[in-house]
């Protein structure tokens, strides 16, 4: 049976969760108690072991083998194997929740679609809601142990209700090597043309609605069968097993009180009952406890889902809706707001301080603007509008300033001297007339565009600002670089 704690832990309060360590069902104690005595008994006895029995000479082998056991427990990843584990055990738990099929849905679209109120009708609803049942008692029977113990065998399920003695019968009589939960929904379509063909389902669109309804109910029983039949890989549950049993078999030899090695070295504080390995032990195997726990939910423990009472609720709460339900509705009549604009259900006075929180409208409605009315006039955008213009070179660096150019190299006592030249300083080198040119040119077309803006304060006072040009690679080199130029 579920154990609900929803109700306890409502509100936040002081000491929320420590009231739940006091609980006995579902609890890690419950899981954990048996395995916590025989590590601590096992302890125990290596402890009056070495204390009592052997010799000195024992005693300084045991303690290197201790020491090595000890630093052993640091090389087995223990968080990263367990958490990754139960993190993949918690997922797949939810998944095969998820994977129940109820009927809700399709009580819904047999009540509204399967039309008669004489007997007939009613047959026909309420076989189409008990074949939808059975099938979901087959596949649960399969896979759940309290099931399979509420209906053993067959026989069981007709006395039920479930089944008559004819569909048994006809249903024994299909051989297959396979789950036969699907028969069930076969019976369902078989039923549901041989109603449309009647006239109890009036139109095609109406089939059509009940057929996707049944097989999204026929699907999660499908995806339930796979998630028994296909399991985690063995061999990842070995490995996590065995990581957590070696790690706590080295702590049972490694984190004994061990007495020093030399005559006047000074050991370890002799704690008779070793915390710190307890609560580690208490953690990481209770971590594997929750594992082997909701692995397979479909068991008799106390987390475990409550199969054989979602059964009896489907078929009570399916049947109810089919029938007695069914063309048996309250009068329609003009609701309590009927005058009023704006409804407005009253509050408790429990409650009544709500009503004094205003509405969340979005997180943009509490953003204050600034007061500058300049900054909200509306502009339009034009093509022709001016735009800030950046050298060749700046593009390349993807630069956004158009202070970065070529003749900015030069500017200030930090630019490095060997990218900035005069233009009267004679060189060694040859230059490429043509690259030097193009430089110029874009350096000219650079000045006539800042004609217009105010002029620095440097050049306001006078100063003469240095011109720079850029060293063009000579012919020679790019010879150099591109063999195959030259040739005709």
């Amino acid at each position: 049976m579920t154990v609900s704690y929803t109700l306890k832990v409502a509100n936040s309060r002081f000491g929320g969760f420590s009231k739940l360590l006091f609980r006995w069902k579902g609890s890690i104690y419950k899981l954990l108690y048996k395995e916590f005595i025989v590590f601590v008994v096992l302890y125990a006895l290596l402890s009056i072991v070495y204390r009592r029995l052997l010799t000195e000479e024992q005693k300084r082998l045991y303690t290197k083998v201790a020491q090595y056991c000890n630093r052993s427990t640091d090389l087995i990843p223990m968080s990263f194997v367990l958490g990754f584990y139960v993190t993949l055990i918690v997922n797949r738990w939810w998944a095969q929740y998820t994977s129940i099929p109820l009927p809700d849905q399709l009580m819904c679209v047999i009540s509204s679609n399967v039309h008669g109120k004489d007997e007939r009708g009613r047959i026909l609803r309420r076989t189409l809601m008990r074949y939808s049942n059975l099938c979901s008692v087959l596949i649960l029977r399969s896979v759940s142990t309290a099931v399979y113990k509420r209906f053993p065998s067959m026989e069981h399920v007709v006395e039920a209700g479930f089944m008559t003695q004819d569909e048994r019968k006809q249903f024994e009589s299909l051989y297959s090597d396979f789950n036969k939960y699907w028969i069930p929904c076969v019976w369902f379509t078989n039923l549901a043309a041989q109603a449309r063909r009647d006239g109890r389902i009036r139109d095609d669109v109406a089939l059509r609605l009940l057929m996707d309804e049944l097989n999204l109910f026929r699907a999660k029983c499908s995806m339930l069968f796979h998630y028994d039949w296909i399991s985690i890989p063995l061999v990842y549950t070995q490995v996590v097993t065995i990581a957590v049993y070696s790690f706590f078999a080295f702590c049972l030899i490694g984190r004994q009180f061990l007495e020093p090695l030399e005559p006047g070295q000074e050991g370890d504080l002799d704690m008779y009952i070793p915390l710190s390995t307890l609560l580690q032990f208490f953690f990481y195997a209770g971590w594997l406890k929750v594992a082997e726990q909701i692995i397979n939910p479909f068991g008799e423990d106390d987390d475990d889902f409550e199969t054989n009472k979602l059964i009896d609720r489907n078929l009570q709460v399916s049947l109810l809706s089919v029938d007695d339900m069914y063309q048996n509705l309250p009068p329609a009549t003009k609701d309590k707001y009927w005058n009023e604009s704006t409804a407005q259900p009253p509050y408790t006075i429990a409650t009544a301080a709500e009503t004094l929180k205003p509405s969340f409208l979005g997180s943009t409605f509490d953003m204050r603007m600034t007061e500058d009315m300049e900054q909200s006039q509306t502009v339009e955008a034009s093509p022709n509008m001016a735009r800030t213009q950046t050298p060749l070179l700046s593009r390349f660096l993807a630069a956004a300033s158009p202070a970065i150019s070529i003749k900015n190299f030069g500017r200030g006592g930090r630019a490095t001297p060997h990218l900035r030249r005069a233009r009267g300083d004679s060189t060694a080198h040859s230059e490429d007339p043509e690259a030097v040119g193009r430089i110029e040119e874009e350096e000219t077309e650079d000045e006539e565009s800042q004609r217009g803006s105010p002029r620095s304060p440097k050049a306001s006072n006078g100063q003469k600002l240095p011109l720079i040009q850029v060293e063009a690679p000579s012919k020679e080199s790019i010879d150099a670089e591109q063999p195959g130029a030259g040739e005709p």
